[in-house]
């Protein structure tokens, strides 16, 4: 079991040096209201009392009800300036125009549309404001490459990345987060009913006791998402990449 008082210690410092380096001024994040967000809102407003949850509701009901509401509990127990920024018109507006032409998007890119509209607001907030995006993926979806890339793939600094699911559980207990984040079903909010275990056909305890040395195999179709997902943990490849520039 980890020393989650010294992980915190840790992580503070870490983000405190991120924000040094890059000479920001404070963090941007999205507020989904799911467990990741709420474990970087409140490592973030620990290192930095300029931090600020983005709440991002994009066409699923959920996101303008259980979602926010949960979202907003964390932030007000944890004192972190939330703003809100409804995408819905914009997704509808980009279905619109791509209806227009000749290859109208797929049920999975249109999925994709509503992280890849938030990682666009999040930065224009952060510019605005001198800030840096702080990441809210975890290990055990880096693995299965469960995030969408160039959507909540995309960040400044990750402080949670290498933790799995069942470790976000333990550190938000140690926190003293809310009950109704800790104990809900995690779930991308990216259509109504949507749950990340059902989506995928995997469970995410079942992956982590093999990424935290239980199980000396994951399971096959754990297996199969990782190797499939690889381009999404490394950069673009370039022509004359390997050379030194």
């Amino acid at each position: 079991m980890r020393d989650w008082k010294e992980e915190t210690r840790l992580r503070v410092e870490f983000i405190r040096q991120q924000l040094k380096q890059a000479g920001a001024k404070g963090i941007v994040y999205g507020n989904s209201g799911g467990k990741d967000s709420a474990l970087v809102g409140i490592l973030c407003k620990m290192a930095c009392d300029n931090t600020i949850g983005v709440l991002m509701p994009c066409h699923s009901s959920r996101n303008y009800g259980q979602d926010m509401e949960d979202g907003l509990k964390v932030a007000h127990q944890f004192h972190i300036k939330t703003l809100t920024v409804d995408l819905t018109p914009v997704r509808q507006a980009l279905l619109d125009a791509m209806k227009e032409t000749a290859c109208p998007p797929s049920e999975t890119a249109v999925k994709n549309i509503a992280p890849r509209l938030r990682m666009t607001t999040l930065y224009s907030l952060a510019q605005t404001e001198s800030c840096l995006v702080a990441g809210t993926g975890n290990r055990s979806e880096a693995y299965l490459g469960y995030f969408t890339k160039w959507g909540d793939g995309a960040y400044d600094f990750n402080p949670i990345g290498d933790l799995t699911v069942t470790e976000i559980l333990a550190f938000l207990k140690a926190l003293d987060a809310p009950a109704e984040v800790i104990e809900k079903a995690p779930s991308a909010g990216l259509y109504d009913g949507q749950t990340d275990e059902d989506e995928m056909g995997v469970r995410y305890g079942d992956v982590d006791l093999y990424l935290l040395g239980h199980k000396e195999q994951p399971p096959e179709k754990a297996s199969k998402m990782h190797r499939d997902s690889a381009h999404k943990r490394h950069l673009p490849v370039t022509y004359g990449s390997s050379q030194t520039l």
